[in-house]
């Protein structure tokens, strides 16, 4: 049993077969559960496959911008929604990073997607964006959920709702 995770690994000698995530992170506990998948499967062919990482990665910050309000029409769409409803500037710089290096996996472009610290990095995007966008609010409405409810009152009256 993993120590950080919780979860059942399976080792062969000094090398862990299952999960098999390679070097990736784990996942953010809070990451949806579809989000996650994909980043599971990106993990799991990143030393094999960084570009093909780094395109099932864009994939998922597709599927995050949906749960977080976006249509899943446009990934560029979505953004540019959560920027108006107030994404702040280094959430909105991560998710176009793995847009655009994701499209580069999958389209010629100016970036390589072969090296593996590149795909690497976008491991690391996707857990600050589910902690940002997903944890930490999470965190915020547990602590303020807990405060008397005449002072969620007061607070509810004072900004007008």
């Amino acid at each position: 049993k993993c120590e950080h995770c919780e979860e059942v690994c399976v080792w062969y000698y000094d090398k862990m077969v299952h999960p098999n995530r390679g070097n990736a992170p784990v996942p953010n506990h809070d990451m949806p559960d579809d989000v996650k998948k994909n980043y599971e499967e990106a993990a799991s062919i990143y030393t094999q496959s960084p570009r093909g990482a780094a395109a099932l990665l864009r994939l998922a910050i597709q599927k995050l911008c949906i749960d977080l309000g976006g249509d899943g029409k446009n990934i560029n769409a979505d953004i540019k929604t959560l920027v108006e409803k107030g994404l702040p500037v280094q959430v909105q710089q991560s998710l176009d990073v793995v847009r655009v290096i994701g499209n580069n996996a999958v389209h010629p472009g100016q970036i390589d997607t072969d090296n593996p610290e590149v795909a690497g990095n976008l491991f690391a995007l996707l857990n600050i964006i589910t902690e940002y966008m997903v944890s930490m609010p999470n965190r915020v409405k547990g602590i303020y959920s807990e405060l008397p409810v005449p002072a969620i009152d007061a607070i509810k009256k004072r900004d007008g709702k």
